[in-house]
């Protein structure tokens, strides 16, 4: 006979609705109603709407992005269009997380291109998108306005919000109804405040993802894993200003020294296995969207998301 733990839970958790299809006046093959659970991560009767998802994160300036990632996607990475659509028909993620890495220049200040990139990555893949937009305060909010006009009617996740740079990012998900990545530096008190400061300029708790920050596994996950668990608690205790669904991602998982030191023939398989159980534990924790860069570890994560978890249908 299974047992189904009872914790006398009086939150749950919200809801965040990504992608919106043609019924909804845009053009992805799918939306996702992420969060909606009632209980801790992977026991029996806490009524997500979705299993944990997999974001594949491509750029539109390779330079600065992993070299074992780029080797292991070839040439696509080139073409970002070609890339976002190869993550959705061969690695068959759930999401593409698309990083403005272009912006990152020095002196950058050619906004329409970003525009053209992301129109190009809505035409290339029908998934659900999440956009990274600058790191440069001065430009933030040409950017996300840009992004988020590129995107009007499609509910994109716009990223990154932070304690000292989220209005302008607030701003553009407002005037085109997206979504927003609230970040803090692995605090929960941070966290809560982010969302506070967010929920005052005007952005409903139904479009904040909570992205506690995610080092590689023995590199800082730990504390990561236990902010995401003191996020959870407080959300299914009724804290309402915490009870925004999770997103993860590790993205030092493949730079680390293990990987680097793997060699030729290792490091392919070092880098998924400690992208992958990075993740896992994440899902463990209470994430509702965890993000790779390798192929395979698409493949792995969705394969051991199957195996503890099953998907309780679209939005």
């Amino acid at each position: 006979m299974e047992l189904t733990p009872s914790f006398d839970w009086t939150g749950s958790v919200g809801t965040v609705t990504l992608g919106a299809t043609a019924a909804d006046g845009g053009t992805r093959s799918i939306a996702y109603r992420i969060g909606g659970g009632t209980t801790l991560p992977l026991l029996p009767g806490g009524n997500p709407y979705h299993a944990p998802l997999v974001a594949f994160e491509i750029c539109d300036d390779p330079r600065i992005w992993p070299s074992i990632a780029l080797k292991a996607c070839g040439d696509i990475t080139q073409d970002i269009a070609a890339w976002a659509r190869t993550a959705e028909t061969a690695y068959r993620a759930d999401i593409v997380r698309l990083y403005l890495t272009s912006t990152r220049q020095r002196n950058f200040s050619d906004i329409a291109s970003l525009k053209k990139t992301v129109e190009a990555v809505l035409a290339a893949t029908k998934l659900p998108v999440i956009i990274e937009g600058s790191n440069e305060p001065a430009i933030d909010s040409e950017v996300f306005l840009a992004c988020g006009e590129a995107g009007q009617g499609e509910r994109l996740l716009l990223g990154t919000a932070e304690a000292g740079r989220y209005r302008s990012i607030a701003a553009a998900a407002l005037a085109y109804n997206h979504a927003v990545i609230a970040q803090s530096p692995i605090d929960i008190n941070l966290a809560k405040q982010l969302n506070i400061l967010m929920r005052e300029i005007g952005v409903p708790r139904d479009h904040i993802v909570i992205d506690p920050y995610t080092g590689a596994l023995g590199y800082g996950f730990e504390y990561s894993f236990s902010a995401m668990e003191r996020i959870r608690f407080a959300a299914l205790k009724g804290d309402t200003d915490l009870a925004m669904p999770m997103i993860c991602s590790a993205i030092d998982s493949l730079n680390i020294k293990e990987v680097r030191d793997a060699g030729p023939a290792q490091q392919d398989a070092m880098a998924v296995r400690w992208e992958t159980y990075a993740g896992i534990s994440a899902v463990a924790a209470g994430a509702e969207i965890i993000c790779v860069r390798h192929p395979e570890s698409v493949v792995l994560m969705k394969e051991a998301i199957a195996n503890l978890t099953l998907p309780k249908g679209g939005a």
